[in-house]
Formats: structure tokens, C-alpha cells, sequence
């Protein structure tokens, strides 16, 4: 086993202080995590219709 095997994929961000932030800044951050949840959700989709191709190929 590697020693890198041991450290966690992806570490955990400390949450960013967002008092000090103006309300246009704040609204460009909230659309700029939207597009990565909806980069998240479709690298889901596809690898959820991979594993659906797969199932459907090794189905009995």
C-alpha cells in the first residue's frame, strides 16, 4: 500500500467569510456555484447511463 493511498482524495475547504461581500459579489458567487453544481449533476448522469449500459450488457 502506498503512503498516498492513506491521504483523502479531496481535502475539505474552510468555508469562505462572506460578511464583508456586497450583494452583486455575492450574487456572482452564488452563479458561479450553480454552474459547478450543474457540472456536478451531469458528469453524475453520465456515469449513471454508463453503468446503465453496462448493467444492461452483463444483464442475464
Amino acid at each position: 500500500m502506498e503512503f498516498d493511498e492513506l491521504e483523502p482524495r479531496h481535502k475539505l475547504v474552510k468555508p469562505k467569510d462572506l460578511s464583508n461581500w456586497g450583494v452583486a459579489e455575492l450574487e456572482a458567487y452564488i452563479a458561479r456555484l450553480e454552474g459547478e453544481i450543474a457540472r456536478a449533476k451531469a458528469e453524475i448522469a453520465k456515469k449513471g447511463s454508463h453503468k446503465a449500459a453496462a448493467d444492461a450488457f452483463f444483464k442475464k
